[in-house]
């Protein structure tokens, strides 16, 4: 199945056994964003910011040192609670050796916590880098950040149990707007893929198709 098959298939599940009032707000913020005005994420042809994150084991990863080695498929994702986002990490995974054939290089980079981050590479058989982005600084520089609204948060903490300060180990309730985005070896963006509805990702060809274009 594509990603998308993969992603309507949950979204369906979701509709099916989510209480109504859950649906409501959760749906609510995507069509906030989606009405809000703001243009999320960088654009094609953009300058990607450079940055510096540890990855689950305390070595430091720069994305600018990676490009030297060639193109790289970045791609934002809210945090292994997310359903959405183990579809997509997955899909990426089985991709992995086409988009290295194809000399580039898949980092994902997440505001969940480094131990967090460290048991969803265990759990899923993650093989590509996972940054932990804690504070939202390096989400921030690419355009995607937002505060969790007051209404999410409840249903996050009572509805989910999920208190996103507690698994991202801040003090701010933040996410990305998944995004995915595929950067040459000068650090320009060649491929953008930002959505405020969390349900849609990048597909898999999509990936493979503009990294043969590099």
């Amino acid at each position: 199945m594509s990603v998308k098959e993969q992603l309507d298939q949950t979204k369906e599940g979701f509709i099916a056994t989510a209480p109504a009032e859950v649906q409501s707000e959760i749906f609510r913020h995507i069509q906030e964003q989606q009405q809000s005005g703001i243009i999320f994420g960088l654009k094609e042809g953009d300058k990607a910011p450079n940055f510096t994150l540890a990855n689950p084991l305390g070595e430091p990863v720069n994305l600018y040192d990676e490009l030297a080695k060639g193109p790289v498929v970045l791609t934002f994702y809210r945090g292994s609670w997310c359903p959405f986002c183990n579809i997509q990490l997955r899909a990426y995974q089985q991709l992995l050796p086409e988009i290295e054939k194809l000399g580039g290089q898949l980092i994902a980079v997440t505001p969940q916590s480094p131990d967090n981050s460290l048991s969803h590479k265990e759990k899923e058989e993650l093989t590509f880098q996972v940054l932990s982005d804690s504070n939202g600084r390096v989400v921030d520089s690419y355009k995607i950040l937002y505060e969790v609204p007051d209404y999410l948060q409840d249903v996050f903490k009572n509805k989910f149990g999920l208190d996103l300060t507690e698994f991202n180990k801040t003090d701010r309730w933040i996410l990305p707007v998944p995004a995915t985005f595929i950067i040459d070896k000068e650090g320009i963006v060649r491929r953008a893929h930002v959505n405020p509805d969390f349900m849609k990702r990048m597909e898999s060809q999509e990936i493979i198709d503009q990294l043969q274009k590099l």
